[in-house]
């Protein structure tokens, strides 16, 4: 479960899973399931709910494609693009829930989607460096965030570094978003397979975090965490438990501050292997993957909730799970805030 998180604090490194408890929200025996709009759903949007054209994975003949609803336009041309069937569950999922969408887009960029259903309250942007509600940046929350950030090394430093270890045969262009972290777009078929990794051993000294998603090495500090903003919107909109999806290693964190979470079969989280016991890794790729995360979680919403087993990890090159613990009877201790960042594991 998840009760109210204490206000964030200063914190680097790698993030591991806050405690989720094993008593029933106020009002409720364990083993029903939860009233409607007790669940807050956070989910990463690029790659897991939405998809470019690149990467929607249409491997069906052409008479069994699904038909797609564009979410997304961007000069005047379809950018993203989700399954008419997922537009459904998104709208239905949306009305029983605290759909809170998390994403590493600036606000900007998240203001093109328009995704179907209620216009989500909350929104989650900049990987956590903003917290939207109704629509407008929580200036609370940015200085939150402006105050960990200190913890770590400044923008310019990550950022130069990165630009002096280009090579303009692949570099196709470099973006700094809000201030907060840094990313290239590149060629991928010409980025040498070590470059992300001596980046990513360089930037761990620096307490900053590495993640290749598609064209995009992104480079964000380790305090700078979606889940840490996730955990205030749960404090503020007072959910009992919290279901999550996503497909990169910026969505670890998140994934593992779930109650119930899923992933694709495809993006860095699945190339690394992410194994957790509350985490449901699924078959599909590309856009049907969006599709499925949406039934599962609508599924998930009948399940019974109770006692269950925790377990913390953190993301590696390999898949180590660590042993499972019950948690011991009695009120739960107040739950920290996640922080951090997951450990840096390139795509091929």
């Amino acid at each position: 479960m998840n009760p109210a998180p204490p206000d964030p604090v200063t914190g680097t490194g790698a993030a591991t899973a806050p405690d989720k408890g094993t008593d029933a929200a106020p009002g409720r025996c364990a083993g029903t399931p939860p009233a409607a709009g007790s669940t807050l759903v956070a989910s990463d949007l690029d790659r897991t709910l939405i998809y470019s054209a690149a990467a929607l994975e249409l491997t069906m003949p052409d008479a069994r494609a699904p038909r797609l609803l564009c979410v997304e336009t961007y000069e005047s041309r379809p950018l993203s693009f989700m399954t008419e069937d997922a537009a459904r569950l998104l709208t239905e999922l949306a009305d029983r829930t605290v759909f809170v969408p998390a994403t590493t887009r600036t606000p900007d960029q998240y203001r093109r989607v328009r995704l179907p259903g209620p216009q989500p309250r909350f929104a989650v942007c900049a990987n956590g460096g903003h917290l939207l509600v109704d629509g407008a940046s929580d200036p609370a929350w940015r200085e939150r965030v402006r105050e960990r950030l200190t913890a770590c090394a400044p923008l310019d430093l990550v950022r130069a570094h990165m630009l002096r270890q280009a090579r303009p045969e692949w570099l196709l262009k470099e973006r700094v978003a809000d201030g907060l972290f840094a990313y290239l777009v590149v060629d991928r078929a010409l980025l040498p397979d070590s470059w992300v990794r001596e980046l990513a051993d360089w930037a761990g000294r620096q307490g900053w975090s590495v993640s290749l998603q598609g064209r995009k090495v992104y480079a964000v500090p380790n305090p700078l965490t979606k889940s840490a903003a996730v955990a205030e919107v749960v404090r503020r909109a007072g959910t009992a438990r919290t279901f999550a999806a996503g497909d990169s290693l910026l969505d670890a964190d998140l994934l593992r501050f779930a109650d119930t979470a899923w992933r694709p079969a495809h993006g860095e989280l699945a190339d690394s292997g992410l194994r957790l016991p509350h985490l449901r890794v699924l078959p599909d790729r590309g856009v049907l993957a969006g599709e499925a995360v949406l039934r599962g979680m609508g599924s998930a919403l009948a399940e019974p909730t109770g006692p269950e087993t925790v377990t913390t990890e953190a993301v590696t090159t390999e898949t180590v799970t660590e042993p499972v613990t019950a948690k011991p009877s009695g009120p739960e201790p107040p739950r920290p805030e996640p922080v951090g960042a997951p450990a840096v594991v390139p795509e091929g």
